[in-house]
């Protein structure tokens, strides 16, 4: 495992983790501009063989606080019980918090969603993109894993549509559809209407 050396990321340091959902290995990865990234990892992943994998973006207040405004973090718990069924699997955690716009913004984007705005318009009313996430960043960590085919768990297009524009082949998309709550089912609903992402 060795970094490309035009790689925008650069491997720092892995260590075992043990969690609820078995023991994985964490790899920390360090961009130019001291953005930090990890990739969850169980089982032998290098080969050539698909690898059951799943790209996930930071989400502080669903992942870490429970937040129920979106289904992140039940998508997080679901694709590690996934890869701890299948005994192998990847998990990039990538820190782009509120799909790129940092959690301060994410928390001004949630206010005007109080006062009736939809996720979409929250950002543009903010002067946001509705999407900011590099994606091509996970390119990066699969590489360096030795991983070049994947089975994606995602209900986003552009993530597939990402990996398979630099390299990386996604043989399969694997539904991701877990914690619709009645919090989030007009967020959900916006995701699918006005960014593609794949409904239930």
């Amino acid at each position: 495992m060795i970094s490309s050396p035009d790689s925008p990321l650069h491997f720092v340091a892995a260590c075992r983790l043990p969690t609820e959902w078995g023991e994985f290995r964490l790899y920390g990865f360090e961009e130019g501009n001291g953005q930090e990234h990890i990739a969850l990892v169980m089982g032998e992943v290098s080969g050539g063989q698909p690898v059951l994998a799943r790209i996930h973006s930071e989400c502080l207040t669903g992942d870490g606080l429970f937040s129920q405004r979106c289904d992140c973090g039940p998508q997080l718990q679901a694709a590690m019980q996934a890869v701890q069924n299948t005994g192998r699997g990847v998990i990039v955690y990538l820190r782009q918090e509120g799909r790129g716009i940092g959690l301060i913004n994410k928390i001004r984007a949630y206010q005007l969603q109080d006062q009736g705005l939809d996720t979409v318009e929250a950002n543009l009313a903010l002067g946001l993109p509705v999407d900011a996430r590099n994606f091509i960043l996970a390119k990066h960590i699969f590489d360096y894993l030795g991983v070049n085919t994947v089975r994606l768990m995602t209900n986003n297009p552009q993530k597939v549509n990402t990996l398979d524009n630099v390299g990386i082949r996604v043989i399969e998309r694997v539904p991701l559809h877990v914690g619709k709550t009645q919090e989030n089912a007009h967020y959900l609903n916006t995701k699918s209407a006005k960014m593609g992402h794949f409904a239930d």
